[in-house]
């Protein structure tokens, strides 16, 4: 990137604005061992999760448990750090945290069974989706992030008391065999029509490792083909899967023509047709989707993002803004991809050839970059590696939720998307590429104006980590700042929740950010 005196101007305006730190407010943490997942937003009432906690808290949250602070007070004061026993129980500032189900539960929760028995109990719950019924009563969605992954649903009442109640007889684990089961669900939406849009977290950065049975992570392609009684497709998994007639038959549907990669979440905007798509691991790719249809996935326009870095290499992550260009990688629809998909089932270890591969090469991603292939399967079924092979930025690390807030964002008084970075590191932080910035290993919360079409063109750094001090192993990064955050909620307001994923707080905890904008 070369510095010019238009990057000079640009970074002299408010878009190379600092992160303010009197603005972030300390107002959950969660016991031990845990980190926040699932964090939704129905009214006033803020679900999330006790992912992972240590087993050994001798107390209730001893379980994954997923829950609810009901008309929670989004005004109240600061909460302290974590002391003492407060460290293995959740603490909030909003209200009480109300346990709705935990790992287990009726012999259902977390369950994940396969062709031949049950494979797991999960303690790893993340997305939650809730999906209104009537005044005071609907269903909660709850992803399980495992290989293979699962969701349950549970019909839930709020009675008189404001206390949200768990209907056992109607609760069950989603029945995802229809389409050949799904991998590391992770977080994710609801769309504006009331699906809820489920995200495949495919690490698996490699494909032509997926029949190796030397690959050191195999074991996890193994549990899958427990699941499924047979050797599966590495094809059919990493993507977004929307769950159709959620109060019915809730059947799930893989939208394949969003691409195919590392899906931490995805968000619609209130067009209906405009997709934000994030990523997440090392070297990966920012995405929007646009479909043909308002209302429907299934067949659309795929793009990948081009960043140019608006400060000179080695400024302070916290102080580095992005341009974004859009680069056009393939129109689809799920027919056509699932045709090019079906090309590779049946193939097993047993054709597995070193220095060769049973899928798609690297050789076919070149090809189709010059415009050489007789189709384009590569843009959906390799995405990341068809945006670095036309140009898009392939150097995040660790991109995480990206959200907004609908309504807000529908009538224009909150016209803003947030994305997550739980570590600004590696091909961020080299001296190559698009992307030349100082390591931040406490992470970093992004913002995006959104135009009148919900284009962002923007990328401009609001909450950054303080500075990590790797001799303290409790609490590496400091204590009063961000770690590692992860799941974005965005209020009505235009104040923002961050969720954490750390392990360098030793109580993970949930932030709330209030810009100036919304104090005025």
């Amino acid at each position: 990137m070369k510095f010019t005196g238009l990057t000079a101007l640009f970074l002299s305006t408010a878009l190379a604005m600092p992160a303010a730190a009197e603005s972030l407010t300390r107002v959950v943490t969660v016991p031990l061992g845990a980190e926040i997942t699932g964090m939704f937003l129905e009214g006033d009432d803020l679900f999330f999760n006790v992912q992972h906690p240590a087993d050994d808290l001798g107390n209730e949250f001893a379980r994954a448990t997923v829950g609810v602070i009901s008309n929670a007070d989004f005004e109240a004061s600061e909460l302290a750090a974590a002391e003492g026993d407060d460290k293995k129980v959740v603490k909030s500032a909003f209200g009480k945290y109300q346990v709705l189900v935990q790992e287990g539960d009726f012999d259902k929760i977390g369950h994940i069974a396969g062709s031949k028995g049950e494979i797991k109990v999960s303690n790893d719950p993340d997305f939650n989706a809730f999906v209104r019924t009537g005044a005071n009563e609907g269903f909660l969605f709850t992803n399980w992030e495992d290989r293979p992954g699962g969701m349950s649903r549970v019909k839930m009442t709020r009675d008189e008391g404001g206390m949200w109640k768990v209907d056992e007889a109607d609760a069950k684990m989603l029945d995802f065999t229809g389409v050949e089961g799904t991998w590391v669900n992770c977080f994710g939406s609801l769309s504006p029509w009331g699906t809820p849009l489920s995200s495949e977290e495919l690490y698996f950065d490699n494909t032509a490792d997926w029949n190796n049975p030397e690959y050191e992570d195999i074991g996890d392609v193994a549990a899958l083909e427990s699941y499924l009684g047979h050797y599966p497709n590495p094809y059919r998994y990493g993507y977004i899967v929307e769950i159709t007639n959620p109060t019915g038959s809730a059947t799930p549907n893989k939208l394949f023509s969003m691409g195919r990669f590392s899906h931490e979440n995805s968000v619609v905007m209130p067009d209906q047709r405009t997709v934000y798509l994030s990523d997440d691991g090392t070297d990966v790719v920012f995405y929007k989707f646009v479909a043909d249809r308002a209302g429907d996935l299934t067949s659309g326009t795929l793009y990948a993002a081009k960043m140019t870095q608006m400060a000179e290499p080695g400024t302070p992550a916290a102080d580095a803004s992005f341009q974004i260009s859009w680069i056009e990688l393939a129109h689809g629809s799920n027919g056509e991809i699932a045709g090019w998909i079906a090309e590779y089932d049946g193939i097993t270890q047993d054709k597995f050839e070193a220095d060769k591969t049973s899928y798609i090469s690297d050789e076919d991603v070149a090809a189709w970059a010059r415009g050489e292939a007789a189709d384009n399967r590569v843009a959906f079924l390799e995405s990341r590696k068809a945006a670095k092979a036309k140009g898009a930025t392939a150097e995040f690390r660790k991109m995480e939720g990206v959200n907004i807030n609908h309504a807000a964002a529908a009538d224009g008084s909150v016209p803003f998307m947030y994305m997550a970075m739980s570590e600004v590191a590696k091909g961020m932080a080299d001296d190559q590429g698009d992307i030349q910035v100082e390591t931040n290993k406490c992470g970093v919360v992004y913002e995006m104006r959104l135009d009148s079409n919900f284009n962002v063109s923007m990328m401009k750094p609001i909450v950054a980590g303080g500075a990590y001090d790797k001799n303290n192993e409790a609490n590496a990064c400091d204590l009063n700042g961000i770690s590692n955050p992860d799941n974005i909620v965005v209020l009505g307001n235009g104040n923002v929740l961050i969720g954490e994923d750390t392990g360098h707080h030793e109580n993970n905890a949930m932030w709330l950010w209030k810009p100036e904008r919304a104090a005025m």
